[in-house]
């Protein structure tokens, strides 16, 4: 029988939202995510999702988020330009076109929840198993992937980051 892998999920949190509101705090309660708070203590060789990276996330990245973990920032949108700056990784990943379900955002294209981005990551990358048991967290998370559902699975599809862009653009349209 095969081990099971465990995904090292690290996330820069810097306490600019509402701890209420907060899904990596939700995250940290229930054991599926390590937080730091400082930039610099996010794993250097993991996959940090930035969405203001060039290149997107894509299956090809799942090796890496296997071996070194996914990472994440978690900041209000309003200072996401100041905050991912100071984040320097090789493997800076963009997330495609998605739509969020968080109560917050629902329905407004790629304003992601810190949780809604990991499990979207996890989803693409092979990993959907460990992505439901993140969204199975909160009320809304099945809402999430049943609203991406065709898209989520378009991209776990996809060879790699140029096709990710092309289904992107397509999405979008």
């Amino acid at each position: 029988m095969a081990e099971k892998r465990t995904i090292k999920i690290t996330v820069y949190h810097a306490g600019q939202d509402d701890p209420r509101k907060c899904t990596t705090l939700k995250l940290k309660r229930f054991g599926l995510a390590r937080i730091v708070h400082n930039i610099k203590a996010l794993p250097y060789d993991s996959v940090v999702l930035n969405p203001f990276s060039s290149k997107a996330f894509s299956p090809t990245d799942r090796s890496t988020v296997m071996n070194q973990g996914l990472a994440a920032i978690d900041c209000s949108w309003i200072h996401a330009n100041q905050v991912f700056e100071l984040s320097r990784h090789e493997a800076s990943r963009a997330l495609p076109y998605l739509i969020a379900a968080n109560p917050v955002n629902y329905g407004t294209p790629t304003k992601l929840s810190t949780a809604e981005a990991l499990a979207a990551a996890l989803y693409i990358a092979g990993f959907p198993e460990e992505a439901d048991k993140l969204l199975s967290k909160f009320k809304w998370g099945p809402e999430f992937t049943r609203l991406n559902q065709k898209m989520l699975d378009a991209y776990a599809n996809a060879k790699d980051s140029t096709e990710i862009v092309k289904l992107q653009s397509k999405f979008m349209s």
